[in-house]
């Protein structure tokens, strides 16, 4: 995979997420491509997209996901959107060896 959906920061990672609100479950289910051939990491959850209720959920879930408070993750844009950027405040090295772990279980 020569594009990642994340990339580092001097204080963690910036990921690239496309949400889907309503999903039956919460869960992170692996690396999307768009048409344009860009990952995306596919987060789905059960919550609907009320007043930011789905982005909580989101948020909730790549904590698990990632290991850190939820405090550690912030919205970056797409608040309203499937599509968002969300920053991952933390050892930049140690939560791009678990992004990597998940592109490596869905080798797209």
């Amino acid at each position: 995979m020569t594009a990642r959906f994340w990339r580092l920061r001097p204080d963690g990672l910036e990921i690239a997420v496309r949400a889907t609100p309503k999903g039956g479950r919460d869960a992170v289910e692996g690396v999307v491509l768009d048409s344009a051939g860009m990952p995306w990491l596919a987060v789905r959850v059960s919550t609907p997209p009320d007043q930011g209720k789905a982005n909580q959920a989101v948020i909730k879930t790549l904590a698990g996901q990632f290991n850190v408070r939820l405090s550690q993750l912030a919205l970056v844009n797409g608040a309203s959107a499937r599509l968002k950027r969300l920053r991952i405040s933390g050892s930049p090295d140690a939560l791009a060896a678990l992004a990597m772990k998940i592109e490596d279980k869905n080798d797209c």
